[in-house]
């Protein structure tokens, strides 16, 4: 390679020495340049650094001095210290988007805005988010009703579990953990779990998270709308029902409506603008504060003077107070006993003597406190679990209750029921959400200061302080109100009040007020999140149906994201109940935390260099303790959600594995391959491989076209039918000349030979050698082609039908080197293009085997394997085998028939019978033929080094006759002067050859052929006709390759003989066997 040489200047008064070889020195700067421009020094395209933004500015300031010229040509590739320091000084992760079109420039389009870094810390940015998550839908409409149905007792058991398993054990050392190791990008725990077990399983997990986020915002808009009908605006129904049997229904299509109108306009304010929703962020958490500390206000106030809440029972069941004033059945007015409103719900009508319910008449109406205060004592009732079925009457045990229950009637009653059947595992789903907002400061990641310092710390105090909040309020909730109110889920014995209101102070309203808001802010950082992850995953085209969604406004801002995303909402506000939507968004939450534990459990078994915690205090194990208590909450919540949610995770990861594009992150799942792979190689090394276990571990010879195209794919198609995925598979070849000048040319070749295996849908691996002569690149490929225990045990190519047209004897000198190797099986295709495809069906057909010597079984083998592939199923198996003067033809086949059933082989059996004929003229006059063309080729095609060396010879002895000449001249008295010019030179060399020529063509017509190559020819015509009469029209023909000859000298022999004998067959599949035995009897 020419040297390139840089002239440096190192004085003022050097600059003239240099002008001289200025030129030439740029345009080979230039040219080193372009050569270099998109590529390493090892040939390797160069990588976007995620630290370091690569820019023609950069290149022109990374070397401005004269100490450091010996790295001068190193400076494009590989910057100097110091500014690879001071780009990662300035290094920003700002998110894409996070600037709104409002406030774009006007006038100057052209002109950059200042990127601001991120400015967030851990209180704005991470601990007030998971804290308004978290604080969120489930604490103010549910939490008092898991209170009553589950126990004090139970209720801590879910929170404890859920809060040490989500929350401590998965986040809380993972977070740290993974925000020490990662360099706090944009994307979130997306780009954590992605990062780290790789493009398939980041793909399916991140969509997950995509869809669990999505069915929150569902969740938080169906918490809205129900606290909207329910407790502000009950009137606002649009459906009411008649009847309380359909009542359910009724709020649940209300639900769907209000649910829908609320989605869309939330979707307005996000495609809007999302700063309002950042801005609106701020008033909403406050109101979540202010009604918690109104909570806590209420129930300090009930130990001096408890608020009157009374509920109704009916002997010691609970009464709806929606449509009576007064506890009573009758009441005396002026003296005189008149029905109350109770009473009409209940009887026929209002006079005394009407027909009335027979509970009714038998039991009497009782009024209980709902807000007994903290002192009651209610604490110790409320400890215990009261599961039950559906339409299951909220009781009072400790009330007298007397006969005539009719459960047929009951339902018509305005008794409180439970609307769904309760049990300890649907309480737990129902109560996950509550814990899944621990990730929102990690989510945000892109926005904070220090996100390495602000995720851990402010994840971590927003899980103490949450898990306070909610255990605090689970005891203070059991001790402060009555259970039968714990259990109304709807208050509807409370005059329809919210039951957390209730306990409130100054007022109920400061809770339902601040729960509405809260629910409404939920559901817009869902609605702002949920399309931001779909657009990081769409961006990072691991899906490629996805990617529509990468695109958004001018800003960035994901407008066909958030399309999506209000779509797939709207499924959940069409099921249009907070409990049931719950567990769905659990299931997908619960898949996202196991994930995140698996990679963590993954990277720190692997030892990876690059995972460097600095959290020293984890330990695997807790990874994947924590990844089984995912598992088994995930069946304990709901089995069928789980297997669904599985499902869909599965179906995400095979497609990303089969059309997703690649990516190469460094991931831990190809670090657990690469660690699978060594160990099983190194158990390999062991012993070699049972004959039970042989398969064909096929090495590809590929013949390449000038433009290095492959020229016969069909041998690849094959090799997949031969192979059907299975074992080792290796598609090689060589090029001449050297590597550092046939570089591009191998790449070149290595891609277009991977684009081939791709088409052909060949899994294996390619090899593409560059060596200086073809065949010590070929000997080089057979020798070192695998790794330990999985390399080839078979060489597959094609048969160079062209070899008789060629005028370069290296036509078929290549293909007898190959045909040389003792070290493996050799299989040659001969028509390889006329073979079938991967999508051909052959029909009714035949597989003949000729099996003339034994060769260890492959050809019992072959023929096998290739019906286990769908082109050939449905051929049959033919053997024929060829039977000598001496032998039993009977027996033979017999015999053969038995080894076949002992084989398991299901085919058709001939015995050839092959007789010692007379050798015919035809023979012989083919193989005088064959041997005088053999010697025309020798005579002809003179090697460029034997005419190099005639030349030297010629050279030689004109020298040495002028040094005879001059000493004769000095030593006698008569002086010969003969001199030896160029054109005499060429005539006495022609003159010799004519001459040698001459005799060489009389050598010609008297040769003799030998009698070993006329016996040869004898075989190959012979076998050649009973083949050809026996399988002309068999789709595939395997037979015997004769072996090579020992003597190199007959290499163009051996090729005659072969093409005689595959005269007149279409496929054939020359086999030689590896001198091993390949089938077995036993199984």
């Amino acid at each position: 390679m020419p040297t390139n040489f840089t002239v440096v200047p190192v004085k003022d008064n050097t600059r003239e020495a240099k002008d001289g070889n200025e030129d030439e020195d740029v345009d080979d700067n230039n040219m080193l340049k372009e050569e270099e421009e998109d590529t390493t020094g090892d040939g390797v395209p160069k990588e976007n650094s995620p630290f370091i933004n690569n820019t023609e500015n950069d290149k022109g300031s990374s070397y401005d001095g004269t100490n450091m010229a010996l790295f001068e040509e190193e400076m494009d590739s590989n910057p100097m210290v110091s500014s690879l320091l001071n780009k990662l000084a300035n290094y920003t992760n700002l998110t894409q988007g996070a600037h709104e079109h409002e406030e774009a420039d006007d006038d100057e389009g052209s002109k950059k805005k200042a990127v601001k870094s991120p400015q967030m810390g851990t209180f704005m940015g991470v601990y007030l988010p998971c804290l308004q998550n978290i604080l969120g839908v489930i604490l103010f409409l549910r939490l008092t009703w898991i209170v009553g149905t589950a126990g004090i007792l139970e209720s801590l058991v879910i929170k404890v579990l859920l809060c040490f398993v989500n929350c401590w054990l998965n986040n809380t050392f993972l977070i740290k953990i993974i925000a020490a190791v990662f360099f706090s990008a944009a994307g979130g725990s997306y780009y954590m779990i992605s990062r780290s077990l790789g493009p398939e399983f980041g793909g399916a997990v991140g969509l997950c998270f995509y869809l669990g986020t999505t069915f929150a915002g569902s969740m938080y808009i169906l918490g809205t709308i129900e606290i909207l009908l329910t407790y502000i605006v009950p009137k606002a129904a649009i459906f009411v029902a008649t009847r309380k049997e359909d009542e359910v229904d009724a709020l649940l299509n209300n639900m769907r409506v209000y649910g829908s109108c609320c989605l869309a306009m939330m979707a307005v304010v996000v495609f809007v603008g999302v700063k309002y929703v950042n801005k609106l962020a701020l008033v909403f958490l406050a109101c979540v504060i202010l009604s918690i500390l109104a909570i806590y206000a209420g129930v300090i106030k009930t130990i001096f003077e408890p608020p009157d809440f009374p509920v109704c029972m009916l002997g010691n069941r609970t009464l709806q107070n929606h449509n009576f004033d007064k506890c009573l059945k009758t009441e005396v007015i002026d003296n005189i006993t008149v029905t109350t409103k109770l009473w009409t719900l209940f009887c026929e009508g209002p006079e005394l003597n009407a027909t009335c319910n027979e509970y009714f008449t038998n039991n009497n109406v009782t009024v209980v406190q709902g807000i007994p205060g903290l002192t009651s004592g209610v604490i110790s009732d409320n400890m215990w679990s009261e599961y039950g079925p559906l339409d299951m009457l909220v009781e009072n045990k400790k009330l007298p209750s007397f006969g005539g229950s009719d459960p047929a009637k009951d339902i018509y009653m305005p008794y409180v029921v439970n609307d769904i059947m309760t049990f300890f595992t649907l309480l737990v789903g129902i109560y996950f959400p509550s814990v899944t907002g621990i990730m929102a400061g990690s989510n945000r990641s892109g926005d904070l200061r220090d996100a390495q310092k602000s995720i851990p710390i402010g994840t971590i105090l927003a899980i103490a302080t949450t898990s306070v909040i909610y255990i605090s309020c689970v005891v203070l909730f059991g001790a402060c109100i009555e259970g039968v109110l714990l259990r109304d889920k709807f208050g509807d014995s409370v005059k329809g009040n919210l039951v957390i209101g209730t306990l409130s102070w100054p007022s109920p309203w400061v809770i339902v007020i601040g729960s509405f808001f809260s629910c409404c802010g939920a559901g817009l950082q869902s609605l702002t999140g949920a399309p931001r992850l779909l657009q990081a995953i769409a961006r990072d085209g691991i899906v490629p149906f996805l990617q529509v969604f990468g695109h958004g406004k001018a800003n960035g801002e994901p407008t066909w994201a958030l399309l999506l995303t209000a779509g797939i909402c709207e499924i959940g506000i069409l099921i249009a109940s907070l409990d049931s939507v719950a567990p769905i968004l659990s299931m997908f939450f619960l898949m996202c935390y196991l994930f995140v534990n698996l990679a963590c459990a993954v990277q720190t078994l692997l030892r990876t260099p690059n995972w460097r915690p600095r959290f020293k205090y984890y330990h695997w194990a807790l990874s994947f303790l924590g990844m089984s208590l995912c598992l088994a909450l995930m069946f304990i919540s709901s089995w069928y959600y789980a297997i669904v949610a599985m499902v869909i995770a599965g179906c995400i990861y095979k497609y990303i594995e089969y059309r997703g594009a690649e990516k190469e992150w460094g991931d831990g799942i190809r670090g657990l391959s690469l660690n699978a792979a060594r160990y099983a190689l190194i158990r390999l090394e062991d012993a070699p491989p049972h004959t039970k276990n042989w398969r064909p571990q096929l090495l590809v010879l590929l013949n390449l076209d000038s433009d290095q195209g492959v020229k016969h794919p069909r041998l690849l198609s094959f090799c997949t039918q031969l192979k059907a995925g299975k074992g080792l598979t290796i598609v090689g070849n060589v090029i001449e000349g050297t590597y550092l000048t046939k570089e591009t040319e191998a790449k070149k070749a290595e891609q277009n030979i991977k684009a081939s295996m791709s088409a052909e849908r060949t899994k294996g691996f390619c090899h593409v050698v560059v060596s200086s002569n073809l065949r010590d690149g070929v000997s080089h490929l057979i020798q070192s082609a695998g790794l330990g225990g999985m390399k080839h045990n078979t060489v597959l190519m094609a048969w160079p039908g062209t070899w008789k047209q060629s005028n370069d004897p290296q036509s078929w000198r290549n293909f007898t080197v190959r045909c040389y190797t003792r070290t493996a099986a050799l299989l040659v295709a001969k028509n390889v293009d006329s073979f079938p495809t991967n999508q051909d069906r052959l029909g009714e057909g035949t597989i003949d085997v000729w099996w003339v010597v034994h060769d260890g079984g492959m050809l019992m083998l072959l023929p096998f394997l290739l019906r286990q592939h769908k082109v050939w199923r449905k051929c049959k198996m033919r053997i024929f085998t060829v039977a000598q003067l001496d032998d039993n033809s009977i027996q033979m086949k017999k015999d053969l028939q038995m080894f076949l059933y002992h084989l398991r082989l299901n085919a058709e059996v001939e015995v050839v019978e092959m007789h010692d004929n007379d050798i015919s003229a035809f023979t012989y006059e083919k193989t005088l033929v064959m041997e005088q063309r053999s010697q025309m080729l020798k005579q002809m095609h003179l090697s460029r080094t034997e005419r190099e060396r005639e030349a030297q010879l010629i050279h030689d002895r004109n020298t040495a006759s002028h040094a005879t000449l001059n000493d004769k001249a000095d030593t006698g008295p008569e002086r010969v002067h003969m001199t030896w010019t160029k054109d005499k030179l060429f005539t006495e060399r022609n003159r010799n050859r004519e001459c040698n020529a001459n005799m060489a063509v009389r050598d010609l017509f008297n040769m003799k052929p030998n009698q070993s190559n006329v016996r040869r020819m004898h075989t190959a015509i012979k076998l050649n006709e009973v083949v050809v009469n026996k399988s002309q029209g068999a789709h595939l023909v395997l037979l015997n390759m004769p072996g090579p000859p020992k003597n190199r000298g007959g290499d163009e022999n051996y090729m005659e003989f072969l093409e005689v004998l595959l005269e007149g067959l279409n496929r054939v599949l020359l086999v030689r066997g590896g001198g091993r035995e390949v089938i077995t009897i036993y199984s």
